[in-house]
């Protein structure tokens, strides 16, 4: 029998946990309540703790400081999804009250699992039972309610863990949603995965928690900008080396001695960005002597994601890229091939410098970074001045680290972030929570619509909030829509839904089902459009054909005869037209 739980345990507590959890993560995928072909709530929540295991697994004289802070900055930076976000702040908050500890007895336990769960309440504006937070609590009361008689941490976590999927299994009747598609909540389940996985590690149940860490396959990050790198020669960047890198504090540091840090990081390069909190420092910096930077780091703490990118060599390898790319925009020109928004913006690196600019510029006043997917989205927000393009949406939710790296990316004083997803503004706002050197304002636009609506009500002459306001009235009046196809059988807002059909999604649910996506396309725009709709805008995805999309408009002039009709090519994965009305 156990009392008490020391860093060794705990390191092996949750590696089993992350293990167990990446093993169930596409049972938990079927768990969400939508049958769309994205359902990605036991990805997210898989790759967030398996961001921080990386970490935790390569701890080798552990202590309770070094587990607890490799547990909570690695799923904090790894964070997708509301899920995701959410399972980072309970293990935030439970690694806040540990910390300090040598081990870890039942009181420490209740007082962990306390804090965990108000951490992870405060993060979400509008909590909703029925879900993971509602799990968590239910562990929570649990613990405390045995703990002051618990004499046997074994007998004790059986308890725990028994009571929590007794809440699991009344979360349908919390969400009438969960009712009546027949699932729990995903993202509770994820939750009980991983106290399940932590829970047969500790009572001796044959677990290898040895974990794998995946490799997420992403596209990259698009940085967009109105200049033209061949105008720009290799002679003219003064720091030759991007050097990234994120400082595990050994212990928290004041504001004084960042300061000097980020002085020191100024004095060996320019284009720094500079972001920390009380347990890590993300630096971004340009200079000649990273190893010499590297040392310095290493003064404060331990060192991770590091990274060293020779600029020179990649502006020459740039070129040759856009020579390339040139060369089959012209072939595609002779052919007849019109491309859409080829006005936009082209993206180029970072790292490169104007001939002109020996200093590193002044931030401009303002900045905007948007989330979206498909080549001909990303061409609409660069010709709408975003800055920053993150790849990512539906099929893959962005980690609290990719938007970390886009802030530091935009050179601005007032950055604007457009997340386009309901289940990203968590992890922009966490980002956001993050930053102390620039202003971040995240809009919760929820689709690509929205977003594009946003930017077109900002205003350059106006002062931040005042486009904060603009920007959120504009989105706000757009009603959005999407089409996609069912991945399982099931019953939803009162619509029996089988594998295959064709599925109208609106800001409110499902507001169409049937077997032809064009009837169906229909059906969903004159349930979210009426007799004052004044423009109603086409994005067709990569499955769909501009054919198509021009078929539906000459439709909807009919139907809504007072309304423009405007087809554009998206390009998104998934969703075969995405629809905007205002």
């Amino acid at each position: 029998m156990s009392a008490t739980i020391n860093a060794a345990t705990l390191q092996r507590l949750f590696l089993a946990g992350a293990k167990r959890i990446e093993a169930k993560k596409e049972y938990i995928n079927e768990l969400n309540v939508f049958p769309v072909p994205d359902g990605d709530t036991g990805t997210n929540m898989s790759l967030t703790i398996m961001s921080a295991a990386k970490d935790v697994q390569a701890i080798e004289d552990p202590t309770m400081a070094t587990i607890a802070k490799a547990m909570s900055s690695g799923s904090l930076r790894g964070a997708r999804g509301n899920s995701g976000v959410i399972l980072s702040q309970l293990f935030r908050g439970f690694c806040k009250d540990i910390q300090d500890k040598e081990e870890l007895g039942v009181e420490d336990i209740m007082s962990g699992f306390k804090r965990a769960v108000e951490t992870a309440y405060k993060a979400v504006m509008k909590p909703k039972e029925g879900t993971i937070l509602t799990v968590a609590k239910g562990v929570c009361d649990k613990a405390q309610e045995l703990g002051p008689r618990a004499k046997d941490l074994d007998v004790y976590f059986k308890a725990i863990l028994d009571y929590g999927y007794e809440v699991l299994s009344k979360t349908p009747d919390m969400l009438p949603v969960l009712k009546e598609a027949g699932v729990v909540d995903s993202g509770g389940q994820g939750l009980m995965e991983v106290l399940h996985g932590a829970y047969d590690e500790f009572v001796g149940n044959e677990v290898d928690y040895k974990v794998d860490i995946p490799v997420v396959k992403k596209e990259k990050a698009k940085l967009i900008s109105a200049v033209d790198s061949k105008n720009i020669t290799t002679a003219n960047i003064k720091f030759g080396y991007c050097t990234e890198f994120i400082v595990v504090l050994d212990k928290a540091i004041d504001d004084n001695t960042k300061d000097k840090f980020r002085e020191y990081l100024l004095s060996m390069g320019d284009s720094l960005v500079f972001v920390s909190d009380d347990e890590m420092i993300k630096v971004h910096v340009h200079t000649n002597h990273p190893g010499e930077v590297f040392e310095k780091a290493f003064t404060y703490g331990q060192l991770c994601n590091m990274k060293i990118d020779n600029m020179r060599m990649e502006h020459q390898e740039k070129l040759q890229k856009e020579h390339e790319r040139m060369a089959k925009m012209m072939q595609e020109e002779r052919n007849g091939i019109i491309r859409h928004a080829e006005t936009a913006p082209k993206p180029y690196d970072e790292d490169l410098i104007e001939e002109d600019k020996k200093e590193a510029e002044p931030p401009k006043k303002y900045g905007f970074i948007s989330v979206s997917v498909g080549d001909g989205m990303n061409d609409i927000f660069g010709e709408l001045n975003v800055d920053y393009i993150i790849s990512g949406g539906q099929t893959m939710n962005p980690s609290t680290e990719d938007v970390l790296e886009a802030i530091a990316s935009v050179n601005a004083e007032n950055i604007f972030i457009l997340p386009n997803n309901k289940n990203i503004i968590l992890a922009a706002n966490q980002a956001k929570s993050l930053t102390k050197d620039k202003n971040i304002i995240v809009l919760p636009t929820k689709t690509v619509p929205q977003g594009i609506s946003a930017m077109i009500g900002f205003n350059p002459e106006s002062t931040p909030e005042e486009n904060e306001a603009a920007m959120s009235e504009a989105f706000s009046l757009v009603k959005s829509g999407e089409v996609t196809y069912a991945v399982r059988d099931t019953s939803i807002d009162g619509k029996e839904i089988h594998v295959g059909d064709y599925m109208g999604i609106g800001d409110n649910g499902i507001e169409a089902v049937g077997k032809d996506k064009q009837e169906t396309t229909i059906e969903l725009i004159s349930k979210i459009s009426d007799e004052d709709s004044e423009l109603v805008s086409i994005y067709y995805g990569s499955e769909a054909t501009e054919a198509e999309a021009n078929e539906l408009s000459e439709k909807l002039s009919e139907l809504l005869p007072d309304a423009d009709v405007e087809v554009y090519y998206g390009g998104q994965p998934v969703y075969y037209y995405i629809i905007s009305v205002e």
